[in-house]
């Protein structure tokens, strides 16, 4: 990987230069640190300004490894995704950290975890989601001020008890993620498709175009690319996880523009599993979705270092809303696109006074 490669992916011409490859990276909130710290490698004049956020993204980036080895360590929680994907880059150049992804073996580690976050980090926000009814998955994310909040990204830890959530309608929640490295590092790029507006996920489901490339999964690919993937062991786990058609999609994309080196081959015997899996998605998109509701945060609340998980509760007379008691906050959970009104609100506050009064 080269600055050669980043100019070709974010279509910008060498000769305008690296201010110019640096200008279109910011449209992207984490791609400039990666540019960056390529600029660097390549000994590109730079001034202490940019030396100094090259600086604090790789304070950012040991310090979101440094809390993944300690969290792993007490909880039991794994990192997934972008972590392990920085780890196959070369030393010297820097992967974007949007956040740092977690899975939790269960409720009560990852509400271990989250205490932990809260307790050593100034965290300002906590969200909570639930997926399905029961049993449902959990996901908290957590986000603290970077050293300079204006200039940037907070960070932001992603906690849930599901490696791999799906699209909560044509792919189910798949809880577990077990391959080797490099082969999971696939799979979190192929889910990661899943959400692409256009993207794979669109074209895995319908056979449409898959839509421009990311260039961060492209450039995580071409990371990729020298590992020893066995073609049909790894076509067949992708299979199994039901994400067949956004590998092939995502390879696709990136033939005319990186060697696929030993991705080639898994291509290639991905190509008999896109047809199964469409037909069990159109077979899916006749089932009801999976439910998914979001917690509106009611307060912050002292500790509750004796909670091994969170508690549901009827939030009075509401039918819609539940209360949902966590270890760190309380929140009121509805559907994502529904925020509460002003009357949930105050009927779940009065839940809860009428809670702490009984209980």
């Amino acid at each position: 990987m080269n600055t050669a490669l980043l100019y070709h992916l974010l279509d910008v011409d060498p000769a305008d230069g690296p201010a110019e490859l640096l200008h279109r990276a910011r449209g992207s909130r984490h791609l400039p640190h990666l540019v960056l710290s390529a600029l660097a490698r390549e000994d590109v004049r730079m001034g202490e300004p940019a030396r100094a956020e090259l600086r604090r993204a790789r304070a950012r980036a040991d310090r979101y490894a440094g809390l993944a080895l300690d969290l792993a360590r007490s909880t039991g929680v794994r990192a997934i995704h972008g972590l392990p994907l920085a780890g196959y880059y070369p030393a010297d150049l820097l992967r974007p950290q949007a956040g740092l992804d977690l899975v939790a073996p269960g409720e009560a580690a990852l509400w271990q975890a989250v205490v932990r976050l809260v307790t050593d980090h100034p965290v300002e926000t906590i969200d909570v989601t639930l997926l399905g009814d029961r049993p449902h998955h959990t996901a908290v994310t957590v986000r603290w001020p970077a050293e300079d909040p204006l200039l940037d990204p907070w960070y932001r830890v992603r906690l849930a008890t599901a490696a791999l959530p799906g699209d909560c309608a044509t792919v189910p929640v798949r809880p577990y993620l077990v391959a080797d490295d490099h082969v999971e590092c696939l799979i979190a790029l192929a889910e990661a498709q899943l959400g692409r507006k256009g993207g794979a996920g669109a074209a895995g489901a319908a056979g449409a175009d898959s839509g421009p490339p990311d260039p961060l999964a492209l450039l995580d690919l071409s990371c990729l690319t020298d590992q020893p993937f066995e073609p049909a062991e790894t076509a067949a786990v992708l299979a199994a996880y039901r994400l067949a058609p956004e590998a092939a999609a995502l390879l696709d994309l990136a033939a005319p523009l990186l060697p696929l080196g030993t991705l080639a081959a898994v291509r290639t015997a991905l190509t008999p599993e896109l047809a199964p899996e469409r037909r069990r998605r159109a077979e899916a998109a006749a089932t009801p979705r999976l439910p998914v509701r979001h917690g509106t945060l009611l307060r912050r609340t002292v500790i509750r270092h004796t909670w091994d998980e969170a508690r549901l509760l009827g939030a009075g007379d509401s039918r819609e809303g539940a209360l949902l008691l966590t270890p760190v906050a309380d929140y009121l959970l509805g559907a994502p696109d529904a925020p509460p009104t002003l009357a949930d609100r105050s009927t779940a506050l009065d839940a809860l006074h009428h809670w702490d009064t009984h209980c």
